[in-house]
């Protein structure tokens, strides 16, 4: 009987990651292993979104291997929504070990997140298990994950909220201390003088529940705030 030349319809998977010998390593493996592997380009702006799901639209794959940290374009975390939406599976493999942002992870809709620290065959059974409509997620994993991105929200809403009773005058003078500016120099290019300076970092540290500038300003990042000086 003449073979039909049709195999077994092989799993398209998607690499996102921006570190080429990552990637190469992982397309070697996975093609190895049966897969239709496809390497996105990473853009270099974080404002090229769209041509990056124009790549995904084209290559059309049933799961996206996703890094979080994808040098100029940015924060990886960003795509999960679209990835998700335009019907893939997200799985995160991340140098990164931060649970509360593989919490935020999940909460956009990624299906697992991996260390890159995992070994190749913890990578190959979570597609496997994917492919099968398995769960991929140990029991209470999704809960505990969830639980580390929730209390970071609340945490930066309580900061949030803290910046939020600063005066203009005192939220340029944060700006300045974040932008590592002495009070001496920050009374220089207000044209005030050094006590009314600290008056108003006092006043700051107060607003901010702090006792230092070092924590004022670790607040300001923690929360990416927007100084409103540069």
């Amino acid at each position: 009987m003449p073979h039909s030349g049709r195999g077994p319809r092989r799993q398209r998977i998607l690499l996102i990651d921006d570190h080429p010998l990552f990637v190469e390593s992982l397309d070697i493996a996975l093609s190895r292993a049966g897969y239709d592997v496809r390497q996105a380009e990473v853009p270099e702006s974080p404002g090229r979104l769209a041509s990056l799901m124009a790549q995904v639209s084209r290559s059309r794959p049933g799961i996206v291997l996703l890094d979080l940290d994808l040098g100029q374009f940015g924060d990886g975390a960003r795509l999960i929504p679209s990835l998700v939406q335009s019907g893939c599976a997200v799985v995160v493999v991340t140098a990164d070990l931060d649970q509360a942002r593989w919490g935020r992870c999940l909460a956009e809709g990624a299906r697992k997140v991996l260390s890159k620290g995992a070994r190749l065959n913890e990578i190959l059974a979570v597609l496997r298990r994917i492919d099968s409509g398995l769960p991929v997620l140990a029991p209470g994993e999704r809960e505990d994950l969830l639980r580390h991105w929730h209390e970071r929200q609340f945490r930066h809403q309580h900061i949030q909220a803290r910046l939020e009773l600063l005066t203009n005058r005192e939220a340029e003078v944060l700006g300045n201390l974040t932008l590592g500016r002495t009070v001496r120099e920050i009374a220089s290019r207000s044209f005030v003088s050094e006590a009314t300076v600290r008056t108003q970092v006092k006043s700051i540290l107060a607003k901010l529940e702090v006792s230092s500038q070092l924590a004022a300003v670790g607040l300001a990042h923690q929360v990416d705030w927007r100084s409103p000086v540069d």
